[in-house]
């Protein structure tokens, strides 16, 4: 059999240590598509914020710069860096320098700014520098609320078509030149919608649930994807499908805050050509 070397992401994201997102899922689902996360939390929590009581908390301050100068003086080769949740202007900057010390990694950003139409607690001032950072990725992967806070633009009022999901899409190209937006609301269905180098949208039937933690399930499989070499259009469906699956596993009678039940769907991911 051919030795295949796996790709290595740098996974600068918080981790919460109770329900299912952010770094919990990335480590996982990397993983188990044959990649080597390298894990760069820059806060810890004892649960994610989405209903789970008050966490506990704590930043990782400096821990960031000393782990990435670590990894630069062992000549570490980066394939590619991926960052989420950034809760402070230090955090946003650890992702430059990640750029900086990377140049060639290809970069993703998970423009973690809000949803429903409106800012996480607290996110507000962070919109310019997410916005930078955005310009300097080769992918960002905003939700639509995050999509329209980038662009300045009001939320909608009403569904989008396909024409308009790629309208927003191919805007979101001028601020970094490849973009999936997820989350976009047509009927009965939900999509996903690419602008840039390969313009697309990817479409699966809406189930009547809502969980946390399924955008960072959505990005990671993605992110897993297109380090195998997938096309932008097929990794966002294979990842828009995997979410679904995790979805339909879960049961509907299970506290809705702790997310999706993916892990006993991991052994697909590893037996995907996705």
């Amino acid at each position: 059999m051919k030795y295949i070397a796996p790709k290595t992401v740098l996974c600068i994201h918080d981790l919460s240590g109770a329900g299912r997102c952010s770094m919990a899922a990335a480590a996982p689902v990397l993983a188990a598509m044959g990649h080597q996360p390298i894990l760069l939390p820059t806060a810890l929590f004892s649960t994610h914020t989405g209903g789970l009581g008050q966490p506990a908390a704590q930043m990782c301050g400096g821990y960031g710069p000393a782990a990435l100068q670590h990894y630069r003086e062992l000549g570490l080769q980066i394939d590619c860096i991926y960052s989420g949740y950034l809760a402070g202007t230090g955090d946003q900057e650890l992702v430059r320098r990640a750029f900086e010390f990377w140049p060639e990694a290809l970069k993703i950003v998970d423009p973690v700014l809000g949803d429903g139409g409106r800012f996480y607690t607290g996110m507000e001032d962070k919109l310019p520098g997410v916005r930078e950072l955005c310009r300097g990725a080769d992918m960002i992967l905003p939700n639509l609320t995050e999509a329209c806070l980038l662009l300045g633009l009001p939320q909608p009022q009403q569904e989008l078509d396909q024409a308009g999901a790629g309208a927003l899409a191919e805007e979101l190209a001028g601020l970094c030149g490849q973009t999936v937006v997820t989350g976009l609301p047509q009927g009965r269905h939900l999509a996903c919608a690419g602008g840039g180098k390969e313009r697309f949208v990817v479409q699966r039937l809406r189930i009547d649930r809502s969980y946390p933690g399924t955008g960072d399930l959505f990005a990671s499989v993605l992110v897993g994807a297109l380090l195998r070499g997938n096309a932008v259009s097929a990794a966002a469906d294979a990842a828009a499908g995997f979410v679904a699956e995790a979805i339909e596993n879960t049961d509907p009678a299970a506290n809705p805050a702790l997310g999706v039940w993916f892990e006993p769907l991991l052994g697909r991911l590893a037996g995907r050509g996705v």
